[in-house]
């Protein structure tokens, strides 16, 4: 563990007991979730499963130290399409934990260690790039999701970033919320630390999941502000392009605390 928080090129917390002690609690709590998943989920309703799902990850943020302060309104009913900035791993059980919702996100992650089996289990939609038709497929899915009136969650940076800008969107998965005529809300996480942004908490660039782990669980004061943004009526961005670009001039102005 130590070479590998090495490499990261980030400086160790203070507070290896704190680490351990968290590590420990987290560990059997993705072990309960797995379980939940195998053995209870076959036999419960998909809305029963969404409430399950959304109150494991407010009890897994609380496992960890993060605290969610959420500002402004989410919209939570009927369908919409949730539009963030992307920092970390937490960033989809940060949002789950206001109202669960089905994420789309690169396939890589599904074979990330631990994190792609609970990903998958809280309702992730994958998409392969390397695909010529993944964008199409994707649509299909969140189409699908709108049709039930549940809430879709998009990354559009696609890769992660330390939290201090928004790298430009891309666009083709908001062609989903036109065609369905479903509001985009865009939202603008921000990670802080005793009360400060915490570029060191972002799970970017080479670092391994287990350094982001030490950092992350060995912390104390570690809050997500969870800024919901106004939503934009898709008759008001009628194009992709438009509403992308709409969505990432309000986040990133959010981000950036303009």
């Amino acid at each position: 563990m130590m070479s590998a928080i090495a490499r990261s090129g980030r400086r160790m917390p203070v507070a290896p007991f704190l680490f351990l002690l968290r590590f420990v609690c987290v560990s059997a709590w993705v072990l309960l979730g797995l379980a939940t998943e195998l053995v209870v989920f076959p036999a419960l309703s998909r809305r029963r499963r969404r409430q399950i799902v959304g109150a494991w990850s407010r009890g897994l943020l609380w496992l960890c130290g993060v605290r969610v302060r959420r500002l402004g309104e989410p919209v939570k009913r009927g369908a919409v399409l949730w539009v963030a900035n992307h920092v970390s791993w937490v960033d989809i059980f940060v949002l789950n934990g206001v109202r669960t919702t089905s994420f789309v996100a690169k396939s890589d992650i599904r074979r990330w260690p631990v994190i792609g089996l609970l990903v998958a289990w809280a309702g992730t939609l994958f998409i392969d790039r390397r695909s010529r038709h993944a964008v199409r497929t994707a649509g299909r899915q969140m189409r699908t999701c709108f049709e039930r009136g549940e809430a879709v969650g998009l990354f559009p940076e696609g890769t992660t970033t330390d939290g201090a800008d928004v790298l430009p969107f891309h666009a083709g998965l908001f062609d989903a919320a036109v065609r369905a005529g479903v509001p985009t809300q865009p939202v603008a996480l921000r990670f802080l630390k005793r009360g400060r942004r915490a570029p060191e908490l972002a799970f970017v660039g080479e670092q391994t999941l287990v350094a982001n782990l030490w950092f992350l669980l060995g912390a104390r004061g570690v809050t997500v502000e969870c800024i919901f943004l106004a939503p934009i009526p898709a008759q008001d961005a009628p194009v992709r392009g438009e509403l992308a670009r709409r969505a990432h001039a309000a986040i990133r102005a959010a981000v950036r605390g303009e």
